[in-house]
């Protein structure tokens, strides 16, 4: 006999939503069931799950209270989340933070919450709903940094995707700051090409800018009117 733990991973890794149903009314002990193994970092049936993109799976654990009342976390402090955002699973990412939003923000032992995950790993679209849910806004989010001082451009910056660099700049990212090293985000340039675009957007951003502050003095000074103060001749 196969022991349930074990039975249990292996329904996930196959996919298999019935079956992790059915083991675990069997063995409802068994809803975290933390891989204990060399390579286990006692990730939770919820981070196999989410890591693999089993979206069902995914939905059964969490309506079984996997994650009530706090996330399930790994030994490197890290939620479901921050592995299906690592590894792009846009169905997955979106039903978690529809459900929990907060856990956004959470941050692994490196200080990287999961909107610099999938900057890291080039997911635009898992960007692009992490800004959405995030309690406190986009504009925010895309400030933090993590142990080293890296931000979300910095990895997006590392990795070369286009598409984030631009969402991130676009949410309020700023190229300008500085890492524990005191180096910019366009110094981790993939390619000179990734180089080359994030100098053109920074570019972009700043002329917006300006032009932006030009027409709101210019708005400012419209609506001064002087007003002369009648002397009547003696």
């Amino acid at each position: 006999m196969i022991e349930p733990s074990l039975r249990l991973r292996r329904a996930i890794h196959t996919n298999d939503a019935l079956l992790v149903q059915r083991i675990l009314k069997s063995h409802p002990n068994l809803l975290h069931n933390p891989d204990t193994s060399v390579a286990g970092l006692s990730n939770s049936n919820l981070h196999l799950a989410a890591s693999l993109g089993h979206i069902q799976i995914c939905k059964v654990l969490v309506s079984l209270g996997h994650e009530d009342p706090e996330p399930a976390l790994n030994e490197s402090h890290q939620t479901a989340l921050m592995l299906a955002s690592g590894a792009g699973h846009t169905e997955i990412v979106h039903f978690l933070c529809d459900k929990y939003p907060a856990n956004i923000l959470r941050r692994d032992v490196r200080g990287r919450d999961a909107i610099m995950e999938a900057s890291l790993g080039g997911h635009d679209t898992v960007l692009q709903i992490l800004l959405t849910y995030v309690p406190g806004g986009a504009a925010e989010a895309v400030q933090r940094a993590d142990l080293d001082g890296n931000t979300a451009l910095h990895f997006a910056s590392s990795n070369g995707n286009l598409l984030v660099l631009r969402t991130l700049l676009a949410a309020g990212a700023d190229a300008n700051r500085r890492n524990v090293w005191s180096w910019t985000a366009v110094a981790y340039s993939a390619t000179v090409q990734a180089e080359v675009y994030l100098k053109s957007l920074v570019a972009d951003a700043e002329r917006r800018r300006h032009v932006r502050k030009a027409a709101e003095e210019e708005r400012k000074g419209a609506g001064v009117r002087i007003v002369e103060e009648d002397v009547e001749a003696e």
